[in-house]
């Protein structure tokens, strides 16, 4: 394998050299037609050469270090039996260049993650360190505020928790629910029960949970009451104990309705709530139940709190780049 040099930046260069000792696995580590090579070599600046089970990386020294770093990451991941997609390799690119303890040292990207989640249909692993920091909250906090944009995984994660949880028989149901708020649109009349006219609203929760168990279960623990999704007017006047509890889309709660949301926490539970302050959808002037909750409630014993942005976003490439776009770096 070899392709035409990528040019860098001037700079001081250097030649690296990486020998896997799987060879069986390197058609996986390099991707159909090499597209995970060229979108290292893409993102990084670098040349990547392929020669049997040893792999030539040149460049500037930072970048090729950095790239030596993000194959070794995926092959890893690859010996520890996880699968590979482009969001994979895009989200170990970005983590390469992630600064922790204040800049101090680097996240080693060249190792799997220590944190994950297993479900019955996969193993998820964090795409970003602020996914390691929320995974970790959501393994031990009780209340758990996940605040950022679409695409980081505040939802996914949550609900890939708390199918964990479930199946694990660390809590007997899972309740998901969000406020039923039109973002933006005029639906009208919606005919139909009120499950056909309040699912539309509910169907990310649905996607998700399609990701982590065979639809059988879910139709069957959905019928038995073990999984439980509906808007948040129904929350009203219960307490929830031994329940995993998530609010979606939290940002289109009022205060009064995040009041009651939060206080149905019960014995032998944990609560998630996920919404991005930025895209409130409330008709008329009035604080977002969600940004009033932690202004009061961040720092409190049982709390987390954990913020997202447009860097952590884990779909296609370019949706981080339209979230830049529009709110700014820090969004």
């Amino acid at each position: 394998m070899s392709r035409k040099p990528v040019p860098a930046q001037a700079g001081e260069r250097a030649r690296l050299e990486i020998l896997f000792d799987k060879p069986q696995l390197l058609g996986r580590l390099f991707g159909e037609y090499d597209r995970n090579l060229v979108a290292i070599e893409n993102r990084l600046g670098v040349y990547i050469a392929a020669r049997g089970n040893k792999i030539q990386i040149e460049g500037i020294a930072e970048q090729a270090g950095r790239a030596r770093e993000v194959l070794t990451g995926l092959y890893n991941r690859l010996v520890q039996g996880q699968e590979l997609d482009t969001g994979a390799v895009e989200a170990v690119i970005a983590m390469s260049a992630e600064p922790v303890l204040d800049g101090i040292i680097r996240a080693d990207v060249s190792q799997p993650p220590a944190v994950m989640i297993r479900t019955r249909k996969k193993t998820i692993v964090p795409r970003s360190n602020t996914q390691i920091r929320y995974m970790e909250a959501l393994a031990s906090a009780d209340i758990i505020f996940a605040l950022g944009p679409a695409g980081t995984g505040k939802t996914y994660l949550a609900v890939a928790q708390a199918v964990q949880m479930l199946i694990q028989g660390q809590v007997d149901r899972l309740i998901l629910s969000r406020p039923a708020v039109e973002a933006g649109e005029r639906l009208g009349f919606l005919p139909g029960d009120m499950k056909e006219k309040v699912d539309p609203y509910l169907r990310p929760l649905y996607d998700a949970l399609y990701d982590m168990l065979p639809a059988e279960q879910v139709e069957r623990r959905i019928t038995s009451g073990e999984i439980e999704i509906a808007p948040l007017a129904f929350m009203r006047g219960r307490t929830l104990g031994d329940a995993f509890i998530i609010l979606d889309e939290a940002q289109n709660t009022t205060t009064a309705q995040m009041k009651m949301f939060l206080t149905r926490f019960g014995m032998n539970s944990r609560m998630v709530v996920c919404g991005d302050p930025r895209q409130v959808d409330l008709p008329g002037p009035g604080v977002s139940g969600l940004a009033d909750a932690v202004n009061r409630l961040e720092g409190v014993e049982g709390m987390a709190t954990i913020r997202f942005n447009a860097a952590d976003v884990v779909r296609h490439p370019i949706v981080g780049r339209i979230v830049e776009a529009y709110e700014g770096p820090d969004a």
